[in-house]
């Protein structure tokens, strides 16, 4: 592998608190519904990538069901 293709490969960062997590992506890896777990933080966060681009998904909490 050469200087210019270990430069598209990027570690992907914890939305929560930016240390790394033990995703590595591409530059053209494009990630949807993607369940991204932190080691640090300990936190799951759904989340889409696009170049490097990420978005977190919010996800609506449980309601509580009548009967």
């Amino acid at each position: 592998m050469n200087h210019n293709e270990s430069e598209q490969f990027k570690w992907l960062l914890c939305p929560v608190c930016g240390s790394k997590t033990r995703i590595k992506m591409r530059s053209d890896t494009e990630l949807r519904n993607f369940p991204l777990f932190c080691p640090k933080c300990k936190q799951e966060i759904l989340i889409n990538v696009t170049q490097f681009n990420i978005s977190v998904i919010k996800e609506p909490d449980a309601q509580t069901q009548s009967r």
